[in-house]
């Protein structure tokens, strides 16, 4: 059995790769597979990493929590990504640079940090902590993995809306080489 610390830096590695990977560049497609692997990511981390939820008190306050934090955080990075129809395909794409990256990188480590800090540096204050609001191990690691799953879900949703609500293009979309042939910009 592998410890909690390790599972967090598991779920810390996992949520970052996938994001970094299907997000950074200037033109990334936007297709159902691109959609829906976050959604897999998510279904393949819970059962592995996620004790039973807590049902009352301030462990499902702690993991409301971390749901809550995950919102903002992923509708804040989906803010830092521009969608917009590719001017060769007329297909919706995003673009997504340094500040998004920067950003994701700076949450996930701090998540790994904290989850670090509570093994190795505030240990006892944690314990004691957790034991006066009768919050587990368990139920603060659940936490910090719900925010990780919900940071990445509100990204994909946030993505599909914004894809979904672009305009349509007034003309057959045509290829650079077309548009600079004609002087005029592509569609």
């Amino acid at each position: 059995m592998i410890s909690e610390l390790t599972e967090a830096m598991i779920v810390n590695g996992v949520v970052l790769a996938t994001v970094l990977a299907t997000d950074l560049g200037p033109a990334r497609k936007i297709s159902k597979i691109r959609l829906l692997r976050p959604v897999i990511a998510a279904a393949v981390i819970i059962p592995f990493f996620v004790d039973w939820p807590a049902t009352h008190g301030t462990a499902l306050a702690v993991e409301i929590a971390g749901v809550a934090a995950g919102l903002l955080c992923g509708l804040a990075a989906s803010a830092l990504m521009g969608v917009y129809r590719s001017p060769t395909t007329g297909k919706p794409v995003s673009r997504a640079g340094l500040p998004y990256a920067i950003f994701w990188t700076a949450l996930i480590g701090a998540r790994a940090a904290f989850s670090y800090g509570c093994v190795h540096w505030f240990t006892a204050p944690l314990v004691s902590w957790g034991i006066a609001h009768q919050i587990s191990v368990a139920a603060l690691a659940d936490g910090l993995i719900f925010l990780a799953i919900a940071m990445i879900l509100v990204r994909t949703v946030a993505l599909s809306v914004r894809a979904s609500r672009l305009p349509a293009l007034a003309l057959e979309p045509r290829s650079a080489k077309t548009a600079a042939r004609s002087g005029q910009p592509g569609a």
